[in-house]
């Protein structure tokens, strides 16, 4: 006799954890715009690299936690079976409430993607090689 399908405590876990991670989606995400409102008003005001290359840095790590966090909802959205069938996983994310939080990610994702290639300001020589570096003038030819 066919049964339901049996899930193992690992898949129970992770499904849980992406649950809880997914759950804080929302607040991830104003604290990336937050830190995109940041990063973006020194770049306006022509701060200096010392005080922008912190604020690129928490950008690109408030884009990758709400990038994480939009990824676990997906597979929240995908349910505990979607860890260890992969049947069952293709077929879910063939659903638009999972095509919702796929094109989430994949956007989210991808701005964190360009920032890191366009956005970061030159790190400062001296946080670069953590040591005390004294700068000479260039010589010109």
């Amino acid at each position: 006799m066919k049964g339901r399908t049996r899930i193992s405590a690992a898949a129970e876990a992770s499904y849980l954890a992406d649950v809880a991670l997914a759950a804080t989606f929302s607040q991830l995400l104003a604290k990336a715009q937050e830190a995109e409102r940041e990063y973006r008003r020194a770049q306006a005001i022509g701060a200096p690299v010392s005080v922008q290359y912190p604020l690129a840095h928490s950008l690109d790590a408030a884009l990758t936690d709400v990038t994480r966090a939009a990824y676990a909802a997906q597979r929240a959205e995908i349910g505990p079976q979607g860890y260890e069938d992969r049947i069952y996983f293709r077929k879910a994310k063939a659903t638009p409430a999972v095509h919702a939080w796929t094109d989430e990610a994949e956007r989210l994702l991808t701005l964190r993607e360009t920032h890191r290639l366009t956005g970061f300001p030159a790190r400062p020589t001296v946080e670069a090689l953590g040591a005390e570096v004294a700068e000479t003038q260039t010589a010109s030819h």
